[in-house]
Order: C-alpha cells, then structure tokens, then sequence
C-alpha cells in the first residue's frame, strides 16, 4: 500500500512574525469613490480586517482547533495531497468524500465534519493540488479530470471500495467528474449543480427569468478573478503571494459577494473563520498555484457527458449560478433536489445544519 503519513500543523513563528510585518507595512490605496462594494472590498473595512489580523486574530488557537482532526498526506501522481480524514465510531459508517474549491479551503468543512461523523459517516476532505497544504504542480495537467481520478485513488488507498462524493465550485466540477468515471463512488451530491438554459428558450419562466438574470450580473460584474486567473495566474500570483492584504482581500470580496449575508461578511462568519481560510492561502503562498486550476480547467467547466449516478442536489438561494432544475437534468439522474431556504456558495460554512440534514439524508439511502 502507497504510504501515508500523519500530518499536523506546525507554522513557524518566524512565518507569523513575518506576517505581522508585511501588515504593518502595508501601502494602501485610496479610498474608493463609491459608498458600496461595487468598486471591490471598502478601504475602511479592509483595514479594519487587517488590523484585527495583525493585533487580535490567534492563529495558534485557530491551528489547535484545525488540528482536531486527523490529518495526513500522501503522494498520488508524484504529488503530496494534503486531507483530513475524520472516521466515525460506527461499524457500518459510510465513506464520504468533500472537495472544496476557490476561494475556499477544507476550513468551510470545520462545523460539518463532526456532525456527519456523528450521522454515520467517515469523511475524507482534500486539499485541491496548489490548495492549503497540498503540494503544488510543477508542469501542467492537474485539472479536473486529473483530479477526480486522483480522489478516487485516494479514497481506495484508504480502503474504501465504496463511498459517496459532494462538492462545490471546484469540488462540483471534481465531483461531477468523479460521477461520470464512477470508479468506486456509487452517488454524488452537490450544492452547485452544472446546468446550462436549453438552446431557443423563449418565454422563460419565473425561476429561469432569475437565473438569466444572476448569469448576466455574474458575467459583467462578477467573474472578472476567473478572466485574470484562467489566462494569467503567474501574473496575478506575484502580488497575493507578496502582500497579505492583497491575499485577504482578493478572497474576502469573494466571500462578500457570493454568501447570503445581506451586504456584510460577517453576518455570516466571524472574522477568524474569515482569517482561517485567508491563512491556508497565505502560509503557503497560494496565490499563483490556487489560480492555475482556472488556466488548467475553466474553460472545460460544466463540459464532458451526464453522470448516471444518483445525483443529490442543495440548492442554496444565493448560489453564484443557480440553475432551475431541468436545466440541470441532462447533466445528472437527479434523485434529490432540496430548495433551501437560505445560504449562499460556502454552504457548508454558512449554513452547516442545512448541509449536514441534506447530504446525510442523502447518502443514507445509497451508504
């Protein structure tokens, strides 16, 4: 069997100091000449962020907490993949795989984690290659589909012949993929289904008129990171892994933008969950090897044939794309599809109860 080796989070206090440092020597632009987030995240909260960042966030409790879980690494394809790999005390638990995606990291997972465990369920969450702590591609090719195949060699290394698959953003177009190759996954479940408007609509309805709606706002206003990522990541990479602030707030706009937290981050999270995600991308330098899973794969994205798995869906009301149902049912063999009635793109970090109930009641039917 492939090696495996426990994993803990360690930072050097030097790389904490260094932090400091670089936010108190931050330049700082002037301030935007609007009084909303339409021209990106407010100097006034920018700062206030950062300052709480260099003088009030304890990243060595929030490393202890991190640290409750199991966690290990191992090499798949030459690369080390970081993950926590949280079992259940049950017999006949059922092995549950979570991928996250950008901006995000498996911090979204911290609140679910034990729940799901206490449901019945082992759950394994990954790093993505070029994420957190999982080691970062040295040549070109680690895309989706790369990746889903690696998952799936992931999850039979750990001796799972059968287990369920979930994700969003990234870890949606990840688990999609797993669906299509099926290997040893036998269901999915996703919070944001792949799913485009069928060619001549005409006359759409409510739901659709929404969707086209939220599409043409993403598109104009929305999506310029994903332009900058997919065609420029070195570019992009010299200034986030450079400056805290910048890192922080190429994120937390993100986070502003696609919750449902009625125009302020945290209504939703706290400013350390905040900091906990913006951590595992400054610590290890994220900025360039985050951005070229865009250049590998987004112009690929929501491509390739349906999945004939079981398909679960949350539908979450502030999802970045929220495609109705049928638009999303030649891409999947939807058995389950749950409107909820709050929550955004972070689904498991901003709603975790919702999440939990529906991926569990889910999965119980196909364990």
């Amino acid at each position: 069997m492939a090696h495996i080796q426990p994993f803990r989070i360690d930072i050097p206090d030097a790389d904490l100091a260094d932090l400091r440092e670089r936010l108190a020597r931050t330049r700082w632009p002037e301030q935007e000449c609007v009084d909303d987030w339409s021209q990106g995240i407010p100097l006034a909260y920018t700062r206030e962020l950062a300052t709480y960042w260099a003088d009030e966030y304890d990243w060595r409790s929030r490393e202890a907490a991190l640290n409750r879980f199991d966690q290990f690494t191992t090499e798949i394809d030459g690369l080390p993949i970081h993950f926590l790999h949280q079992r259940a005390p049950r017999h006949d638990a059922f092995p549950l795989l979570i991928t996250h995606g950008w901006p995000g990291s498996v911090v979204e997972f911290h609140k679910v984690i034990e729940p799901l465990n206490t449901a019945g369920f082992h759950v394994v969450c990954p790093s993505l290659p070029g994420y957190g702590f999982s080691g970062k591609p040295t040549h070109t090719g680690w895309g989706v589909e790369r990746i889903a195949q690696a998952w799936d060699e992931l999850m039979v290394r750990l001796g799972y012949q059968r287990y369920g698959a979930q994700g969003g953003d990234w870890g949606a177009a990840v688990t999609t993929q797993i669906g299509r190759n099926r290997g040893h996954c036998v269901a999915i479940h996703t919070n944001m289904p792949l799913g485009r408007p069928p060619k001549g609509l005409r006359d759409p309805s409510p739901d659709e008129l929404a969707a086209l709606e939220r599409l043409d706002y993403y598109r104009k206003w929305d999506s310029g990171y994903s332009k900058q990522q997919s065609t420029r990541p070195q570019t992009l990479g010299y200034g986030l892994v450079d400056s805290p602030v910048g890192q922080m707030a190429w994120i937390v706009e993100k986070f502003w933008s696609w919750m449902d937290c009625d125009g302020h981050p945290e209504n939703v999270l706290t400013k350390d969950e905040l900091l906990d995600n913006v951590m595992l991308y400054w610590l290890n330098g994220s900025g360039a090897s985050s951005a070229r899973l865009y250049w590998e794969s987004f112009g690929s994205f929501g491509g390739g044939g349906p999945v004939t798995l079981p398909t679960g869906v949350a539908a979450f009301p502030k999802e970045v794309l929220r495609a109705p149902r049928h638009w999303c049912e030649d891409n999947y063999t939807i058995t389950r599809w749950t409107t909820m009635p709050r929550g955004g793109h972070f689904a498991a970090f901003e709603q975790p109860d919702l999440f939990v109930e529906d991926v569990a009641a889910f999965f119980t039917e196909h364990r």
